[in-house]
């Protein structure tokens, strides 16, 4: 074969093709078998979830990234709402927008928006994003009527009680997989739930059977990856591995550096040597302890050996965060925000990397807004019109369902050389006054009206706010 290959190279003949998908000794090991998402998946999940639940309890960079997740997704007042109703003219309904968002905050509060009530909506939306992301889904069962002023409210449920173990296809066409029933274009008519954690302790709720409720009261929160996808993976995924080992390096050398600190050296023996005085424990071996200045006398025959196995060693820094790199890029974050390391970063650097790691948090932003977010008012809208909560025409449903999510944004690393670059953007024409609020997750309608309340209260006052400058009394003082 070799002969015929070599014939056929001298021709002009050679095979083409990827270098990528040849075999060979050092690509041995390099999978060539293709599966589908679902199958991958459902052969690893459950060990998945459960390393991801273990690094996130031990591990302090997934305790980082988890919290640098949240922070830069939801920040501290989580992503809030915009109502946006207009009356028929165009115009915005200022009155019913008002009592739109004062009625999702009321519903917000801890008491009425979850059915345990002992969650906010900033609770729920915290975490329902790390749900999401150390265990890839995580199911929010919409339950309506329930015995609130609102007559709604969440169920929070760990992506565990699908029944993982039920994948057959029905008679009527439909199929299961992973838990969850599909038709025959995919879509989601049904979640198999188990009545219990296989997990628990004790054999407290334990699962007896699975219940089978309708996907119109379900929503199940993941990032697919792949087409026919049904169900999500932890996101920490790739970098799992790399971290675990990291740990256990980091640990070694832990060890190997407090030993070396500990232990000073041996001593070697040929024979008891007559007259030494030192202290010996009870099978004979010399017992010293080390002192400032001190001289100590080795019995006859005795010889000293030094212990300095020299840890932590002189690349353990850069081996470090060599590792944290990759990690880092595997998690979607920059280095510095995951090791928490700003050495040798400058203005320009930390920009660039931010402006990178920025998309990515409003990627999730928009998918957070519209998988949860979105459902979530939608499915509570009527409830609070029909129930009074919300103290609006019921009829004009579609009306008040006009709304924005406004998800946090960030201050930059010079805040004074953005501010001018938008001013100059604006007076040029390059960028309206709207988009430069919108980029700071503000909105002009508001901010024109605190501006304009502003101005009242300094009339009213007496004072004069002239530009950017401090406000001044309208009066000057006698003798300045």
């Amino acid at each position: 074969m070799k002969i015929l290959d070599r014939i056929a190279r001298k021709l002009g003949y050679a095979k083409r093709g990827y270098a990528a998908a040849k075999q060979s000794r050092l690509t041995s090991d390099w999978t060539m078998q293709t599966k589908s998402a679902n199958s991958e998946i459902r052969a690893d999940l459950e060990t998945l979830r459960a390393r991801a639940r273990q690094l996130e309890r031990d591990n302090d960079y997934i305790r980082r990234y988890f919290k640098v997740l949240e922070n830069n997704v939801l920040g501290a007042g989580g992503i809030k709402l915009q109502a946006k109703a207009k009356d028929e003219d165009g115009s915005f309904d200022t009155a019913a927008n008002a009592k739109v968002e004062a009625a999702w905050r009321n519903w917000g509060t801890m008491g009425n928006c979850t059915v345990t009530g002992s969650q906010s909506w900033q609770d729920a939306q915290r975490l329902i994003l790390r749900s999401v992301a150390r265990d890839g889904s995580c199911i929010i069962r919409k339950v309506t009527n329930y015995d609130n002023p609102h007559r709604f409210a969440l169920q929070i449920l760990e992506a565990d009680l699908l029944n993982n173990d039920a994948n057959v296809r029905l008679k009527n066409g439909n199929s299961i997989r992973m838990g969850i029933e599909l038709n025959e274009w995919e879509k989601p008519v049904a979640y198999h739930l188990r009545d219990g954690h296989k997990g628990d302790e004790f054999g407290m709720n334990q699962p007896n059977k699975t219940n089978r409720i309708p996907a119109d009261e379900i929503i199940l929160a993941y990032l697919p990856e792949r087409a026919h996808q049904n169900i999500g993976v932890p996101w920490i995924v790739s970098a799992m591995t790399r971290l675990n080992m990291l740990a256990g390096y980091e640990e070694a050398e832990l060890v190997g550096a407090r030993v070396s600190s500990a232990k000073m050296g041996f001593y070697i023996k040929n024979e008891q040597g007559e007259g030494y005085q030192g202290e010996q424990d009870e099978t004979g071996n010399l017992i010293n302890q080390a002192e400032p200045g001190a001289f100590e006398e080795l019995p006859f025959g005795t010889d000293f050996k030094t212990f300095d196995p020299s840890h932590p060693t002189a690349n353990y820094a850069d081996y470090v965060k060599a590792c944290l790199r990759g990690i880092a890029a595997g998690l979607g974050v920059s280095y510095t925000s995951l090791a928490n390391d700003l050495e040798g970063v400058n203005y320009s650097s930390i920009r660039a990397g931010l402006l990178e790691e920025r998309e990515e948090w409003k990627q999730i932003q928009n998918w957070f807004t519209t998988h949860l977010c979105q459902p979530v008012f939608d499915a509570w809208l009527p409830y609070a019109l029909l129930s009074g909560a919300l103290d609006l025409p019921a009829a004009k449903v579609e009306k008040f369902a006009a709304v924005e999510w406004k998800p946090r944004r960030w201050q930059w690393v010079d805040p004074l050389k953005d501010t001018q670059a938008s001013v100059i953007a604006v007076a040029n024409g390059f960028k309206s006054r709207r988009a430069i609020i919108a980029e700071a997750g503000g909105d002009i309608e508001d901010t024109y009206a605190e501006l304009e309340q502003d101005d009242r209260l300094a009339d009213a006052k007496g004072i004069k706010v002239d530009g950017g400058n401090s406000p001044k009394p309208t009066e000057e003082v006698a003798g300045g």
